[in-house]
């Protein structure tokens, strides 16, 4: 279990090299690579995804380590559903398990579980498990750990547009006012900061569907590492790399360029 007092938080990052102001406080994770991870070792995909369900416990427990807001991690696109049956009824049972199994470490590290995605489709024991973990976590007050399960970024924007929409014919919400504000408070995920940098292994150069809204302005770092291989260190390489950029929101910062 990591230490995650204000006094570890504050020597981890320390640690780090960052300046405190260029440490993201939300990240999300798009999690690439386990099925090429297991080819190229002559093994089932499945296999990978149980590899790569052992990096997530590390990657939670180091973002919890650093004192982040929010970690976000595109666990199963909706998309996915197109995979041979037997991967993905691997991938649910061993949703549903990580679920039970993680419960400690999450309570432990204080982190609040959201949800993003649809439920429609998922099996019973996968949404059983999911609604505890988000249950018994409600009460914490420290990092939120949304896993992006059954999810897409166009889904979720159709299904805000939809409550608004119901809203504006219900007369409980005036179109005029319509914003982007209102458009946010209704997506799966309303409260928890938009993501300042986004990671991508597996060196793809595409966002697939993840987060479109949320991460507008979002630095992306892209890692050629599967993410079997992901290890803190990437994390905290990615970090730094982020560190390193100038974050402009639309603005001239030097009226010199």
């Amino acid at each position: 279990m990591a230490d995650i007092s204000p006094q570890a938080v504050a020597k981890a990052r320390a640690e780090l090299g960052v300046g405190e102001g260029r440490i993201p406080r939300s990240v999300a994770i798009i999690m690439d690579g386990n099925g090429r991870w297991a080819r190229a070792r002559g093994l089932p995909r499945p296999v990978g995804h149980q590899e790569g369900a052992k990096v997530v416990r590390r990657i939670v427990t180091e973002a919890a380590r650093l004192g982040m807001d929010a970690l976000t991690l595109y666990s199963f696109s909706i998309e996915n559903w197109r995979r041979p049956r037997e991967e993905v009824n691997a991938l649910m049972h061993l949703y549903a398990d990580y679920l039970i199994h993680e419960r400690p470490t999450v309570m432990d590290h204080n982190i609040r579980v959201r949800h993003l995605g649809r439920r429609d489709g998922l099996p019973e024991n996968v949404l059983r498990e999911l609604d505890e973990t988000v249950r018994v976590s409600s009460s914490n007050t420290g990092m939120f750990l949304c896993l992006a399960l059954n999810y897409g970024s166009r889904a979720e924007i159709v299904d805000a547009v939809r409550a608004v929409a119901a809203e504006a014919r219900d007369g409980t919400l005036d179109p005029a006012k319509i914003d982007e504000a209102a458009i946010s408070t209704h997506l799966d995920s309303a409260g928890v900061p938009d993501p300042d940098l986004v990671i991508r292994t597996a060196g793809e150069l595409r966002v697939s569907n993840f987060l479109l809204w949320q991460i507008a302005y979002a630095e992306i770092v892209v890692m050629d590492v599967l993410w079997p291989d992901f290890a803190a260190e990437h994390l905290l390489d990615a970090i730094r790399a982020f560190s390193q950029r100038e974050r402009r929101f639309g603005m001239v910062l030097d009226s010199g360029l």
